[in-house]
């Protein structure tokens, strides 16, 4: 959970900070007033990019050499980061030392995003939803990381020798580490995926409970088959191609409503329910096996949910007892809510608003 929250040349904020509650904070104010800006920090000091942009350099104040993001999280804990105009590189610290890597400030800070980009998760390819899973594995086994980081690198070396056209003998030798890395990887994805499902049936109860929708993860290649026949079975085609076909790295997460895909069969209200309905089941499974909260980040709630299904939503989030932060125009447009905090935000200046 956050205590403080420090912003410095970030997007239009020059200098901000904030100490939300920790329960429900209502962050609101005008388009381009810096309120989506908020959730877009907190996000940055977890995962070291922006939801909204993929180049950095945007969310640094014009005219100035850095950004710098801080916080105090109830762990006691200490994170921050910065962002050089010049540089391709930041500068991560964790209770005032060099941190290595950004899965450091991950571990330190869960986060579950909603906002209309949230829809990638349905409507893009499979990617989307692996990563999806790989973070509640992540957050689940400390050694998910390291595997997961080994098996990439084992794959890319395979490819690479597939693109030389290597002897097959060669290649065998590192399919053989690539079956123990990605049968492991598999194993920690399935185990989430089971853990996901029981907390999701309920919420999804909630919010469509009219809708038959089924939600299976499929493991990137014929169940029934051994990981190391699909690799020497299909090394031929992997050789033609330059490339391997199966494994792992085509993990997926299947939702469907009776035969048809859940993005063909739900409408786009119904679609928004179905996301938010996995994050947050994401967030309760972290908290029942690790007990950690998530933080959620929720960005335009208003769109396209009726007032009825936004109190739905808020009201599921505020059960998972987790810190959330939402933007919006208005805060009568969310007036049904007691909020914890409420933040007004005007060309960059955040203020908490005393209730009257």
């Amino acid at each position: 959970m956050i205590e403080t929250l420090q912003l410095a040349n970030f997007r239009n904020i020059q200098a901000g900070r904030v100490s939300p509650a920790a329960g429900l904070n209502l962050i609101y104010g005008a388009n381009g007033s810096g309120k989506t800006s908020v959730l877009e920090a907190i996000w940055f000091l977890s995962v070291g990019r922006s939801f909204r942009s993929h180049l950095t350099q945007r969310v640094i104040q014009h005219q100035q050499p850095h950004f710098t993001l801080f916080s105090q999280l109830s762990s006691g804990d200490r994170i921050g980061i910065q962002r050089e105009r010049s540089g391709d590189h930041h500068q991560l610290r964790v209770n005032g030392e060099p941190a290595k890597r950004l899965a450091e400030l991950a571990a330190l800070l869960p986060l579950q995003l909603i906002s209309p980009e949230s829809f990638s998760l349905l409507l893009d390819g499979p990617q989307a939803r692996r990563e999806f899973i790989d973070w509640g594995a992540f957050h689940s086994d400390p050694q998910f990381m390291l595997v997961w980081s080994r098996f990439r690198r084992l794959l890319k070396q395979r490819n690479q020798l597939l693109r030389q056209q290597a002897p097959a003998r060669q290649i065998s030798i590192w399919d053989q580490q690539l079956v123990q890395y990605g049968q492991w990887l598999t194993d920690a994805r399935k185990r989430w995926v089971n853990s996901l499902n029981e907390a999701l049936e309920g919420i999804i109860n909630q919010f469509l409970p009219d809708v038959p929708i089924r939600v299976s993860f499929s493991q990137g290649w014929d169940s029934k088959t051994e990981l190391q026949q699909v690799y020497s079975a299909g090394l031929q085609r992997d050789l033609q191609l330059g490339y391997t076909v199966s494994g792992p790295h085509k993990a997926d997460l299947r939702l469907r409503v009776d035969n048809l895909p859940a993005q063909d069969g739900l409408s786009r209200g119904q679609q928004k329910l179905l996301v938010c309905a996995l994050k947050i089941a994401q967030g309760l499974v972290l908290s029942q096996q690790q007990q950690r909260q998530c933080v959620f980040l929720v960005d335009d709630l208003a769109s396209e949910l009726d007032q009825q299904r936004r109190t739905l939503l808020l009201e599921q989030l505020q059960q998972t007892g987790s810190q959330v932060f939402v933007t919006a125009i208005e805060p009568e447009q969310l007036a049904m809510i007691p909020w914890d905090k409420r933040f007004h935000v005007e060309q960059g200046r955040i203020t908490e608003q005393q209730d009257k």
